[in-house]
C-alpha cells in the first residue's frame, strides 16, 4: 500500500521520462560539436554556505554495492573519477572508474553517429586529453568538492544526457536484454521485468550516506522458495523506478514535504497538488528562529477560521499520506504510515492544538511545535534522547485523533520529577494526554482545564495546587531564596504525598508567620484553607498517587503558579 501510493504520486505528480531522475549536478563540461573543450560551468546559486547545486534531469543513478562497486558507472554523468579518470579522493581507482564509465556509454548508446551531442562527448572522451579542462580556473573546485559532472553542447541549454537519442536508448534498454516480461509486479499487478536490486533511498537522517533500502534481501535466511534478492518480493522495474524516484524527491534536502519527528524522517503528500502540503510542515515543524509558526497561512486557515464560521478545509476529500522512515543499518524501517483525507487530517490537527492549549507566559508561543513537545520528555532536552517509539506513536495519535500514548505521560512526569520543574511544554503535554484519555474512555473524572480550575476536586490536582501555595508562602517569607520546597520535595509530593505534606504543613505555619505583608499572609491562609476544604478529610494525603493523578498534580501546580503571576500582572501590585 505504501509503495502503491508512491508509484501513484510519481505517475500523477512527477513528469519525468522513463529511466530519468532529478539529480544535483555541480559542474557542466561545455563542448563544441567536434568534442573540443570550451568551458566549465558552475551551476550553483546562492551565497556562502547557502549555495545549492542545480538539479538536472539525468539518467537514473546506478546502485553501487559490493567489492567491485567501481564497475558501475552512471550514464553521461558522474563524479570526476568516472567522467575523466581524475580524482583527489580515490586516485588509485580513478582509471578503472573511467573505463567503466566509457563501457557504460558504449553499451547503452549506439547512435553517436547520428546525434551531435553524444558524438561530441564520445569524441572528447576518446581523445583522452583533458589538459585544457584541468587548466580551467574552476578545476580545483571540481576536485575538492568531488561534485557531479555532465555535458552540454556550446550554445545549447539542454544537457547531452537529455537529448532524444539518449532517451530512446534508455527506453530500449529498459525492456531487458531479450524483451521478455518475466513476472507479475506486486505493486501494479501488471507483468513486468522484475528488479533484482532496488536503487538506494537517500535523505533519511541517520541512514547510510550512500543510501538504504526498504525492499532488500541480502542473506539466505531472508529468502524463500529459492527466490533471491529482489525476486523474493517481485517488483517490476517501472514500479521500482517510480517509487524510488518519488521517495527520493520527497526526501530531497530542499524538500518542503519533509519534517523530522524524533528519529523518523517524515514525508507527506496529497494525491494531487494541495495547499496542505505546504501547511503541514508549519503545523509540526520547528519555525525558523525569530518567527512563529502561528504566523503561517496554514495556522490562519486552520485555527482562525472557526472565528469566521467558515471551515471549508474540513470537508476536503483529497487523499493525504504521511510516511515516517527510521534508519536501520543498510535498511530503512517504516516507523509509521497514515493515509486519510485532507479534511480528516485538518480536523485532527486542530483538535490536537485544542488539547495541548494551556495557560502560559506572555512571551511563550501560543502553539507548541511537535519538536518542543517531544524534547520536553527527553533527558537534557536533547533531540537525540527522545525515545524512538514515542515520536512515531505521538504522530500517529495526532493524525488519527486517537488517545496519545501513555508513554508520553510517564516520560513527561519522569522529567518533571528528575528536574523538579514542570515547564510549559510538559504541562501542555500532560494536560493533553489526560484530556484525550478521559474523553475517549468517557470517564466521569473532570477534565483538566486550560487554566486554574477552583472547582476541580481531584486529589492530585488539589495537592498540586496546595504545593504551589506552600512554595509561594516560603518565597514570600524569604525573598530571593535560592532553593524552595520544590527543589527538595516535589518528586515525593507528586507520588507519595503522605511522606512530605504533613511536614510541609507544619513548615507553612512558620513561613506565613515571617511574611511582612499581613494582607498577603491572610490571603495565603485563606487559599490553603479553601483547598483543604475540598480535600477528602479521611485521606487528605494519600500514601500513593496513580500515574494519571501524578500528572494532575503537576498540572495543578502549574495552573496555580501561573495564576499567581497573572494576578501580579493584572493587579499591577507587588506582594512583599
Amino acid at each position: 500500500m505504501i509503495l502503491q501510493a508512491l508509484v501513484k504520486y510519481y505517475g500523477e505528480r512527477m513528469e519525468l521520462p522513463n529511466g530519468y531522475q532529478k539529480k544535483a549536478i555541480r559542474f557542466l563540461i561545455v563542448l563544441d560539436e567536434k568534442g573540443a573543450f570550451i568551458g566549465l560551468d558552475d551551476t550553483r546559486t546562492g551565497e556562502g554556505r547557502e549555495r545549492r547545486d542545480r538539479f538536472c534531469l539525468v539518467p537514473r543513478e546506478v546502485k553501487r554495492a559490493g567489492i567491485k562497486a567501481w564497475e558501475r558507472a552512471n550514464l553521461l554523468w558522474d563524479t570526476p573519477a568516472y567522467v575523466v579518470g581524475i580524482s583527489s579522493k580515490d586516485a588509485a581507482n580513478a582509471s578503472r572508474k573511467h573505463q567503466s564509465f566509457m563501457k557504460r556509454l558504449q553499451d547503452v548508446i549506439h547512435v553517436s553517429a547520428i546525434d551531435a551531442g553524444v558524438a561530441s562527448v564520445v569524441a572528447f572522451l576518446n581523445k583522452g586529453d583533458f589538459a585544457a579542462l584541468q587548466q580551467h580556473s574552476r578545476w580545483v573546485d571540481v576536485l575538492e568538492s568531488d561534485g557531479n559532472l555532465t555535458f552540454r553542447l556550446n550554445g545549447e541549454d539542454q544537457l547531452v544526457c537529455e537529448r532524444t537519442a539518449v532517451r530512446k536508448a534508455l527506453a530500449k534498454q529498459s525492456l531487458g536484454n531479450d524483451g521478455v516480461l518475466k513476472d507479475r509486479c506486486l505493486i501494479t499487478g501488471e507483468t513486468d521485468e522484475i528488479a533484482q536490486l532496488h536503487n538506494a533511498i537517500k535523505g533519511v537522517r541517520g541512514a547510510q550516506s550512500s543510501g538504504a533500502n526498504i525492499v532488500s534481501f541480502n542473506l539466505p535466511a531472508f529468502t524463500s522458495f529459492g527466490r533471491v534478492q529482489g525476486f523474493n518480493a517481485p517488483v517490476g522495474k517501472s514500479a521500482e523506478f517510480a517509487y524510488i524516484t518519488a521517495l527520493n524527491s520527497l526526501l530531497d534536502r530542499d524538500s518542503r514535504q519533509k519534517i523530522q519527528v524524533g528519529n523518523a524522517t517524515t514525508v507527506f503528500w496529497a494525491e494531487r497538488e494541495h495547499e496542505m502540503e505546504g501547511w503541514f510542515a508549519d503545523f509540526f515543524g520547528e519555525p525558523p528562529k525569530g518567527s512563529s509558526n502561528q504566523d503561517s497561512a496554514g495556522f490562519k486557515a486552520l485555527i482562525e477560521a472557526p472565528k469566521t464560521g467558515a471551515l471549508p478545509i474540513l470537508d476536503d476529500k483529497t487523499r493525504f499520506y504521511v510516511l515516517g522512515l527510521a534508519p536501520n543499518a543498510s535498511r530503512i524501517a517504516i516507523r509509521f504510515w497514515y493515509q486519510g483525507l485532507v479534511g480528516e487530517v485538518a480536523g485532527h490537527i486542530r483538535k490536537h492544538f485544542d488539547d495541548i492549549s494551556i495557560v502560559h507566559g506572555p512571551k511563550d508561543p501560543e502553539y507548541l511545535s511537535l519538536f518542543r513537545l517531544l524534547v520536553s520528555t527527553a533527558m537534557q532536552s536533547k533531540a537525540d534522547n527522545i525515545p524512538p517509539n514515542i515520536a512515531g506513536d505521538f504522530m500517529k495519535a495526532i493524525l488519527a485523533g486517537t488517545p496519545y500514548p501513555q508513554t508520553l505521560l510517564s516520560s513527561a512526569i519522569r522529567r518533571c520529577r528528575a528536574e523538579q520543574n514542570v515547564t510549559y511544554p510538559r504541562a501542555a503535554l500532560i494536560k493533553a494526554v489526560l484530556v484525550r484519555k478521559n474523553r475517549r474512555n468517557e470517564q466521569n473524572t473532570k477534565e483538566v482545564g486550560m487554566s486554574l480550575d477552583t472547582s476541580n476536586t481531584n486529589p492530585g490536582y488539589l495537592l498540586g495546587r496546595l504545593f504551589a501555595v506552600l512554595e509561594r508562602a516560603q518565597e514570600q517569607a524569604s525573598p530571593g531564596i535560592n532553593a524552595t520546597i520544590r527543589d527538595r520535595f516535589s518528586g515525593a509530593a507528586s507520588s507519595t504525598p503522605v511522606a512530605v505534606f504533613p511536614h510541609l504543613m507544619r513548615l507553612k505555619t512558620h513561613h506565613i508567620a515571617k511574611i511582612d505583608n499581613k494582607g498577603a499572609a491572610v490571603n495565603l491562609e485563606k487559599l490553603i484553607q479553601e483547598i483543604m476544604d475540598k480535600v477528602d478529610s479521611s485521606n487528605a494525603f494519600p500514601p500513593h498517587l496513580a500515574l494519571d493523578n501524578q500528572g494532575r498534580f503537576w498540572v495543578g501546580y502549574y495552573h496555580q503558579r501561573q495564576d499567581f503571576f497573572k494576578k501580579k500582572t493584572d493587579d499591577n501590585t507587588k506582594e512583599a
